[in-house]
């Protein structure tokens, strides 16, 4: 079942893809869930210039499609969030790749990004190293959204949505579009920490290898 009726009617299987998450909009809330789930009034504000007519009508085509279905979270929050099903996470690598490729275009863009966006972007960026190998355990603070990532021997091995279990190594504190623009200019990065829209707390010298990995 594809997400709507105008389908491309050609073979490839690329235009099947499209026929399923080729509608405006439809790749970008995949990348609002990828880290994990989100509410109806998260997503918007992910994806603020969507309005929620189309933002709701485009999560009924996705669910139909069995990339997105809804859940209701256990007392007490008991609010219904949007999840990706296991079909719909195969695209983690094809909106990564997405990313790394459009990094390459000529004209860069000053659009303000979301948190999901500026933490994907690191995980696109980040380059392993085990050649110098460190382990950490990070809590980014973007906006008011919250990210655990890690880090073991120099490969990121994980990152999702939440504060860590346990007591984080090396705190990160930003805002989407300033943290998006520090990982790949150590300049800006540097200015951001003196201004304070960026600040490093616990391990720096951990927080200044994960910047590091995303230059590589």
């Amino acid at each position: 079942m594809t997400t709507t009726n105008r389908r491309y009617g050609d073979g490839c299987a690329i235009a099947i893809a499209l026929d399923y998450v080729g509608e405006r909009w439809a790749l970008l809330i995949v990348r609002e869930l990828l880290l994990g789930p989100k509410r109806f009034t998260d997503l918007q504000a992910g994806l603020p210039t969507a309005g929620a007519k189309v933002l709701a009508q485009r999560l009924r085509e996705l669910e139909g499609a069995d990339v997105v279905r809804r859940r209701t979270l256990p007392p007490p929050a008991a609010s219904q969030v949007y999840e990706l099903t296991e079909s719909g996470a195969r695209l983690d690598d094809v909106i990564v790749a997405l990313g790394q490729w459009a990094a390459g275009a000529a004209e860069k863009s000053g659009d303000p990004v979301s948190a999901d966006s500026a933490m994907i972007r690191l995980r696109g960026l980040f380059t392993p190293q085990p050649e110098r190998p460190w382990t950490a355990t990070y809590e980014l603070r973007v906006g008011r959204e919250r990210f655990t990532t890690r880090v073991v021997d120099g490969q990121l091995v994980a990152m999702n949505r939440g504060e860590p279990h346990d007591q984080p190594d090396t705190v990160i504190d930003s805002d989407p579009d300033t943290l998006a623009r520090a990982l790949v200019d150590e300049r800006l990065l540097t200015e951001a920490i003196d201004d304070g829209r960026l600040t490093i707390t616990g391990n720096s010298q951990a927080g200044n290898r994960l910047f590091e990995a995303a230059r590589s």
